[in-house]
């Protein structure tokens, strides 16, 4: 399954990345399949691994401060996998063929 996550201190100013940062570490120390983009970051792997790594990121945040705000997207399709890279990988071939088209 891939999952998308976001986790957000709250009260903690505008600049995020050194929270960010720690979050980052955790999931980098996983070992699970991730990447960050600008906006969260995208893992995969089993549900339990996958849930579990949240609630330790989450849990870490909370420790430092008073209100967190985690939003979790989940797209679980039986049997596939490396699809963190093949779903752009798919769109990008339909584009291209769309662009040499045109």
């Amino acid at each position: 399954m891939v999952v998308n996550f976001t986790i957000v201190p709250i009260g903690e100013g505008s600049n995020l990345s050194t929270h960010i940062a720690k979050i980052l570490k955790i999931v980098d120390e996983s070992g699970l399949n991730y990447k960050l983009h600008a906006m969260g970051t995208i893992l995969e792997g089993e549900w339990d691994k996958v849930i579990k790594l949240i609630e330790t990121c989450h849990k870490s945040v909370l420790q430092n401060s008073d209100r967190v705000l985690t939003t979790i997207t989940i797209d679980d399709h039986k049997g596939q996998t490396n699809r963190i890279t093949g779903k752009v990988e798919s769109v990008e071939r339909k584009a291209c063929k769309k662009l040499e088209r045109a």
